[in-house]
């Protein structure tokens, strides 16, 4: 069987890059079971509830749901159980310093195939308030309407 060589997007966080200032991205693998794989390779997760627990030099990936494979047996995985994730030592070091700051956390970004394995981009973040969120809304907000004047503009010249 011949090896995907793209990146093949299962499933993303969008409500975190709303909630949390990211501050530093890191690239992990999955310690998976056969049908969990499968449930993946069907595109279907959720990381809306994610986290990730650092306890005895390991990463956990915690309330992710990954729902049962159709097909499979007495062997199917449960749903949202903790998976280990796959990242160096001083990764790990890193992210358990930075991590014990205050208001800082570890979430879920993007789940992914790469290169035919299962990969999750996780994030050191910060959460931001309520005030941040409002100004980054409007900021989006005002860039939009910038490019749709200037694209306005440019349709008029053409004409």
């Amino acid at each position: 069987m011949a090896k995907e060589k793209a990146r093949k997007l299962v499933a993303q966080n969008k409500k975190a890059r709303h909630d949390y200032q990211i501050l530093d991205t890191y690239e992990a693998g999955l310690v998976l079971s056969g049908t969990e794989v499968k449930s993946l390779r069907q595109g279907r997760a959720s990381l809306a509830d994610g986290f990730v627990q650092l306890d005895g030099h390991e990463a956990w990936l915690h309330n992710v749901h990954v729902p049962e494979y159709s097909q499979g047996t007495w062997t199917n995985h449960s749903a949202r159980r903790k998976r280990k994730l796959l990242l160096h030592r001083l990764e790990i070091d890193k992210l358990e310093s930075k991590s014990q700051e205050t208001g800082h956390t570890i979430v879920p970004l993007a789940l992914y195939f790469k290169d035919g394995r299962a990969k999750v981009e996780i994030a050191l973040a910060r959460g931001k308030k309520e005030y941040d969120k409002r100004q980054t809304l409007r900021e989006k907000q005002d860039r939009r309407e910038a490019e749709r004047t200037i694209s306005a503009i440019r349709r008029k010249q053409r004409a």
